[in-house]
């Protein structure tokens, strides 16, 4: 980070999705930081805007064309903002989410959800040690109870079906990144290279499973630490002591509501950025909703889209092995962070800096 040269590197084409309520807002940020990365790094993203969403659906009856689901599948990378609305369901009452048939459709197994604790925050939690707090959850984003998206039944009023289903290869490739996540902290942050299995083995044979496989991935690392634990002594121990955690890897369900735990520790989703990663794609965004009821307020935090953002970057810059892109990451990281520690009191923490100022400000720390 920090270097002044100037790397020019080709054409990068991104499936840019803004979406729904302050999702709009946030992106627009994300757009005005990237200009700014691009100025002082020297590379060019290709931003090919998609519509798409809750209110598309309520207009077309179509939530996101099958032109625009194409070209996600074509683009280096999706940025996405927020999907859906509250008042806008599909007719078997399920929210309008396109994103989770992209989850499924282009096999992003790994849902990375960072949290750690930002300069001059508020802590929720009255120990100093919270001011420690820098885990990362994995959810596994494509399996799990969701499976089930889709193919839930109804029998006669009476008896509701869902299934979940856990695979040995998706069960793999996740442990696999998980532990390499594990790894890369370890060398670039100082963290423990804990890697913890979040399951509920003691009643369900899909988890007992699930910890099997853990273990035996687990042993292709021998440098990391595995450990093991049930999903509800994991949501008190994140309240108890969750600076003593580094990287859990769990089932689906589990992972969307133990990473708005996470969010809730370091005081806002606003905070709460996300990367869905596989094989060949990555989608990108915050972990919050749409959150209509403040949209066209100016008062939305984008830090959590500029984070993802940031994630975006880092991750294209290691498949192309191409530093301006990894210095980029590492330059907007520090950028929000060196904001915060100066001058950022977001909405949410009883501030008054909106979407705007917080994006003057980490622009301003770019430099």
């Amino acid at each position: 980070m920090g270097s002044n040269r100037i790397l020019t590197v080709s054409k990068i084409k991104i499936a840019m999705m803004p979406g729904d309520g302050i999702g709009v807002e946030v992106m627009d940020s994300a757009l005005h930081v990237l200009a700014a990365l691009e100025k002082r790094f020297g590379f060019k993203l290709e931003m090919e805007y998609h519509d798409g969403g809750a209110d598309l659906y309520r207009r077309t009856g179509v939530a996101l064309s099958d032109e625009s689901f194409e070209a996600a599948r074509k683009a280096d990378a999706i940025l996405f903002g927020a999907m859906g609305l509250p008042d806008v369901r599909y007719p078997d009452g399920t929210e309008i989410a396109p994103h989770l048939d992209m989850r499924r459709e282009f096999q992003l197994y790994a849902g990375v959800r960072p949290v750690r604790r930002l300069p001059r925050t508020p802590s929720v939690l009255a120990d100093p040690r919270a001011a420690d707090i820098d885990l990362a959850i994995i959810r596994e984003s494509t399996e799990g109870l969701f499976y089930s998206r889709g193919k839930g039944t109804v029998e006669n009023d009476q008896i509701a079906r869902e299934t979940l289903v856990i695979t040995r290869a998706t069960s793999e490739k996740l442990f696999d990144f998980a532990f390499r996540l594990a790894e890369r902290r370890q060398e670039r942050r100082g963290r423990s290279g804990r890697v913890t299995c979040v399951d509920k083995s003691n009643v369900f044979v899909a988890m007992a499973f699930f910890r099997k496989i853990f273990d035996e991935r687990a042993a292709g690392f021998p440098t990391m630490k595995a450990d093991h634990a049930y999903i509800d002594a994991t949501a008190l121990d994140l309240l108890r002591k969750p600076w003593e955690f580094d990287v859990l890897v769990m089932e689906n369900m589990f992972g969307d509501i133990i990473s708005d735990i996470g969010g809730g520790l370091v005081g806002s989703m606003g905070l709460a950025p996300c990367a869905e990663i596989g094989d060949e794609h990555g989608l990108f965004q915050p972990s919050h909703g749409s959150a209509p009821d403040i949209a066209g307020s100016g008062k939305a935090n984008p830090t959590a889209m500029l984070l993802s953002t940031s994630m975006m970057l880092e991750w294209l810059g290691t498949r192309r092995d191409n530093q301006a892109l990894q210095d980029a990451a590492e330059a907007l990281d520090a950028a929000v962070d060196r904001a915060y520690a100066a001058r950022i009191t977001p909405f949410e923490f009883g501030g008054r800096d909106g979407t705007k100022e917080i994006t003057r400000a980490v622009i301003e720390e770019l430099g």
